[in-house]
């Protein structure tokens, strides 16, 4: 089902649609990827496409010797890494420099990060083929042939994504490769010079070592393996068993750690071409709203003021920036006085009388009407026998990112060529939004990638480039770094979406689950990103929208998850955890209330619904044999969920004090596959469960007559560090493959914390933020 959300001149009403009699996600999928055109299942059973090489030579420096598309080596021996994925914190560049230094065998000391072109083998086929809504468990030749279409759509667009925590999955293999195969070659191009076998020489440290002792360093026979080892193919290079590692999976430092403690790192915010100027943006006061008329004229003459330029909003609609007019002068505080001092007038639209309430009204009034697209379905919702039925309605709100570096984008467009430099987590999304805007070919536009400071979702967004390439294509040639306001930041965002959820249960005489009925209403992603970022059409189910509900672990025989969808007036964008962030609290605290209605511990009740997937009960155990027992005036919380392919289960320690809910401690057990770096990984706990921390207790955007009513931190809190918990991470012993990390400490900390204040205070609290009453 989809529906027009309400506004001043339009009532929301029921049309025919997915969800309704008897249509399964199997159907759907079976009819929209495997029963396509002739054209589609003609490129489908092509080959996958190679991620070795880029299909241009990679740019290197003078004297360094290309590889392949991922590895080249300077004369002195250190070794570049092309590196496509953002580093916003969470550690990826260290990562994947570590996946590329095992299989060459060079120290992490030795390797460098460098830029990666915008090619199509740098592009994240794991994030469009995990976006599929299949059930974790389901194992099938439908799920299999799916996914592989899906990867070989992703190498097709050639989008380059970081996030949906799959950075270290996508690169798992072709990184590996990359630095075996150059391995290969250096080790081939030694053997000539020394006319002896390669099985009789090694690798070691950057140096290909002799029987006899002699060696020979990388630097010296990078020329050589660049002509001998053309003939090499993958197929024949073996990488590494897991046994023989020695940089996969150590405790190793990260290589950013210097330069971001001595203030040398280079954010977005921190270009500085020659001759920049700064733009500061007034923003339309309500959503949708249009830009009618503004006087110029009124701020000219204010100090260091250059250009006005109006700013609609591109790239479509739908868009965090939406309409505005930009103001350039010498300084940024310049630009920012003189845009707020600008006379504008907006048509406000059809939603100048939106607000909260409505929105959550019109979940509501869904909810009444359908019974929603269902993403997992099994046996029946036949209540016969039950001896005691519970059900429950939780809400959650729209979020904000609140990323610490403030939205911003510096680009230079002059003699029909464009270049940027941007934080941004979809290089190749602000590469082609600043073609279409600028008027260029692709090929035209140059981009520097910079650190991110915080990402969370809301760097895959193009607006800040659209809006910073509008500016400068009037500035003839002259670059400008474009920067919102934190309030700018705020009432723009693309946020998380808000959802309502009904959920009912039935349990027999002895507290076991009957039938699980599962259902939720409020906007789909995928129906806004996809059309205003890639160009594709935004329709059918969306993953999002149910994720962390519906691919559960516990082993319940009959149960029915399902989504309706309400089309979000509101700009809504993928957001930490995406899904999983609202959907394990109404999950989670279900299992809590279900437990409590059986008469039986919630540990143990969770335990006796996980026999079917021993390593979730094996977190689950590892997390609470840890936590011990709560220090007195104080109650432990549980919750366990698994996203991203991780199962993480935390133990949140909490008291209230003067009617306010303090967390002192957090233990998290996180089973997320093999470990590249553990170190990695327990910052990445501990950044969630304070990231998602934030939300459960603070975090909460509201509308009113149209407008954002949060604007800065004083009214969207983060967690202060005298709020900041105790966080002990158990990361669990694996030898599967890698899975996410950057996200699945987020989505458990709401739950857990809301268990520990019913056990202090026997209120159970439904929506988020969690208030006490």
């Amino acid at each position: 089902m989809k529906r027009a959300a309400p506004n001043e001149t339009q009532q929301a009403q029921p049309e025919e649609g997915l969800g309704r009699k008897g249509r399964t996600r199997r159907k759907f999928l079976a009819a929209g990827l495997l029963g396509g055109s002739a054209l589609l299942v003609g490129w489908g059973v092509q080959p996958p496409r190679q991620r070795l090489h880029t299909s241009a030579p990679l740019p290197v420096a003078q004297d360094t010797v290309a590889l392949n598309g991922w590895v080249a080596i300077g004369p002195d021996g250190i070794v570049s890494v092309v590196v496509p994925r953002s580093e916003m914190g969470q550690g990826v560049h260290t990562a994947l420099l570590t996946l590329v230094a095992e299989e060459l065998d060079v120290a992490l000391e030795a390797v460098r990060v460098a830029q990666a072109p915008i090619d199509p083998i740098f592009a994240n086929l794991t994030v469009l083929r995990e976006n599929l809504p299949f059930h974790p468990d389901d194992t099938g030749q439908l799920r299999q042939g799916a996914q592989w279409m899906m990867a070989k759509l992703g190498r097709e667009l050639g989008i380059m994504f970081t996030g949906g925590s799959t950075s270290i999955k996508d690169a798992w293999t072709p990184m590996r490769e990359a630095g075996a195969v150059a391995r290969a070659m250096l080790l081939e191009a030694a053997a000539g010079q020394w006319k002896t076998p390669v099985a009789k020489l090694r690798t070691e440290d950057g140096f290909v070592l002799h029987p006899d002792g002699r060696r020979l360093g990388y630097g010296a026979l990078a020329q050589e393996a660049a002509r001998v080892g053309e003939g090499i193919d993958s197929a024949d290079v073996r990488l590494k068993a897991p046994r023989e590692f020695r940089l996969i999976g150590k405790p190793l430092g990260r290589i950013d750690s210097r330069v971001k403690s001595n203030g040398t790192a280079r954010f977005g915010i921190d270009a500085r071409p020659p001759g920049m100027l700064y733009a500061a943006v007034k923003m339309a006061p309500t959503v949708g709203a249009t830009l009618v008329a503004f006087d110029a004229n009124a701020v000219r003459s204010m100090a260091g003021v250059l250009a006005v330029v109006p700013v609609p909003g591109t790239p479509g609609d739908l868009t965090g920036a939406g309409a505005g007019v930009a103001v350039v002068a010498g300084s940024w505080w310049q630009a920012r006085q003189a845009a707020s001092a600008l006379p504008v007038t907006w048509n406000e639209g059809a939603h100048a009388r939106l607000s909260t309430e409505s929105l959550f009204e019109s979940f509501a009034r869904a909810l009444d009407e359908e019974g929603g697209f269902a993403y997992h379905e099994a046996g029946s919702q036949d209540a016969r026998g039950a001896a005691v039925t519970v059900s429950a309605e939780y809400r959650a709100p729209y979020l904000a990112h609140a990323a610490m570096e403030p939205i911003n984008c510096t680009a230079q467009v002059v003699d029909g060529k464009v270049r940027l430099w941007a934080s941004t987590q979809v290089p190749s999304v602000a590469v082609d939004v600043a073609a279409r805007v600028a008027g260029v070919a692709r090929e035209d536009v140059a981009i520097e990638v910079m650190l991110l400071g915080g990402g969370f979702g809301r760097r895959l967004e193009a607006d800040m480039v659209a809006q910073a390439v509008t500016v400068a294509t009037s500035l003839h040639g002259k670059p400008v770094q474009l920067i919102w306001s934190r309030e700018d930041d705020t009432t723009h965002d693309v946020y998380r979406p808000a959802a309502l959820a009904r959920y009912k249960a039935h349990l027999d005489a002895k507290g076991n689950i009957l039938a699980w009925d599962a259902r939720s209403a409020g906007g789909a992603i995928g129906h806004q990103y996809f059309p205003r970022n890639l160009g594709l059409p935004g329709v059918g189910p969306d993953k999002t929208t149910a994720e962390g509900a519906y691919d559960m672990q516990y082993g319940i025989a009959n149960q029915r998850i399902a989504h309706v969808i309400v089309d979000s007036p509101v700009p809504i964008g993928y957001w930490r955890s995406v899904g999983h962030s609202h959907n394990a609290f109404f999950k989670e605290t279900f299992v809590e209330e279900l437990a409590h209605a059986a008469r039986r511990d919630s540990v143990e009740f969770r335990r006796s619904l996980l026999q079917e997937h021993p390593r979730a009960l094996a977190v689950l155990d590892a997390a609470v044999a840890r936590a011990g027992q709560p220090e007195e005036g104080r109650a432990h919380g549980v919750a366990l969920h698994r996203s991203f392919g991780t199962t993480v289960a935390q133990v949140a320690e909490v008291s209230v004090q003067e009617g306010a809910i303090r967390v002192h401690r957090v233990v998290c057990a996180i089973d997320c596959g093999l470990v590249v770096n553990p170190n990695i990984v327990a910052q990445q706990v501990e950044s969630g469960v304070i990231f998602g921390l934030s939300a459960a207790l603070h975090g909460e955007i509201t509308l009113k007559d149209g407008k954002v009513e949060q604007s800065n931190f004083g009214d969207y809190p983060v967690l202060r560090m005298s709020e900041a918990p105790k966080v002990e991470t158990i990361v669990m012993p694996s030898s599967e493959h890698p899975e996410g990390v950057g996200e699945p400490a987020v989505p458990p900390i709401a739950p857990a914390v809301a268990a520990a204040v019913f056990k202090l205070t026997g209120q159970r609290l439904r929506s988020l933020p969690l208030r006490l009453t």
